[in-house]
């Protein structure tokens, strides 16, 4: 059997070590300097970083084309767009979770900061996990590929309301047993001690739905970046380039929610197409380009019926 972290071979240990202190520098310079101190993040402000983070994927991309050459630098950019896509529907799910707990826009950020921040270490064991099971076991492919199919047909049906229930949530009920919770916000603190006997507050337990929340949609993204690419190199960093700018992609897509109207449809198109390139994958190679081409063309098209066809209004 395959040992788990045997695949680090493949790239030097510096290559490693340079990206992830790029990442711990990033979050530092994040939460340490640009927002030191809790504000609401404006559309525009989040447009900017959105912008940002974009700018810095694709000059890793390129340096990924540099030193390991065009093709892995095509799969670096498709998986990179695939999870941002994908990451738009973790968007929707972080509005509603900040909506029911009426949690303050001041204090959004620092939810999402902390995380994502988890998210990077479980999206980094999920991924190295999955490769190594499929090189291990080839034939979980097929069940990867089968579970994307699953996902897809289900996002694409028409979903009953249900309502947002996260008292059910095991780790919630975990929690509450543990620790006591305040009965109300204390400002942006996960934590305090009133009476010198430590106290969660309902911010600790917004982060923690949050970061179950993740922890279900790696199932789905993981897989996806898998089909498109085997260098656990370029799944690791575009996925984890996707997680950091997801906080923008919030802030942005919270002030423009309608323009994604069609989005979910897209998104089960292009689960689906992976899950399939998976399921065939031992008697057809679907090339990169042609990849890249269906995923950017549904997004496209998605985007654009957002924006041309009426929809009717839907109450949040």
């Amino acid at each position: 059997m395959t040992m788990p972290f045997a695949m680090f071979s493949t790239m030097p240990w510096w290559a490693w070590a340079g990206f992830l202190t790029f990442v711990a520098g990033m979050l530092a310079l994040d939460l340490g300097v640009f927002n030191r101190r809790s504000h609401e993040v404006s559309v525009r402000e989040a447009l900017v970083w959105c912008a940002v983070w974009f700018g810095l994927a694709m000059a890793f991309n390129l340096l990924v084309s540099v030193k390991l050459g065009p093709q892995p630098a095509l799969e670096f950019f498709t998986g990179y767009l695939v999870e941002l896509c994908l990451s738009v529907d973790n968007v929707f799910v972080f509005i509603v979770i900040f909506q029911y707990f009426r949690v303050e826009p001041r204090y959004q950020h620092r939810v999402l900061f902390w995380g994502i921040l988890g998210a990077v270490v479980m999206r980094a064991v999920f991924i190295f996990a999955g490769i190594s099971l499929i090189n291990a076991f080839h034939w979980i492919i097929y069940v990867f590929g089968a579970f994307l199919v699953y996902t897809g047909v289900k996002l694409a049906l028409p979903k009953k309301e249900d309502g947002f229930a996260p008292e059910k949530n095991p780790l919630i009920k975990l929690a509450r047993r543990l620790l006591p919770v305040t009965p109300q916000f204390e400002g942006g603190k996960f934590f305090v001690r009133p009476l010198g006997r430590l106290h969660a507050t309902p911010l600790f337990i917004v982060l923690l739905v949050v970061e179950t929340t993740d922890v279900m949609f790696a199932l789905d993204s993981i897989p996806a970046v898998i089909a498109i690419t085997r260098n656990e190199f370029v799944v690791f960093t575009s996925n984890i380039f996707a997680i950091l700018g997801l906080r923008s992609l919030y802030f942005a897509v919270s002030g423009i929610m309608q323009l994604f109207r069609y989005l979910n449809l897209g998104l089960a198109v292009i689960l689906i197409f992976v899950g399939l390139k998976m399921l065939v994958s031992h008697w057809i190679d679907i090339p990169i380009k042609l990849s890249l081409g269906v995923i950017g063309g549904v997004l496209a098209i998605s985007v654009i019926a957002s924006v041309l066809l009426p929809g009717a209004e839907k109450k949040h």
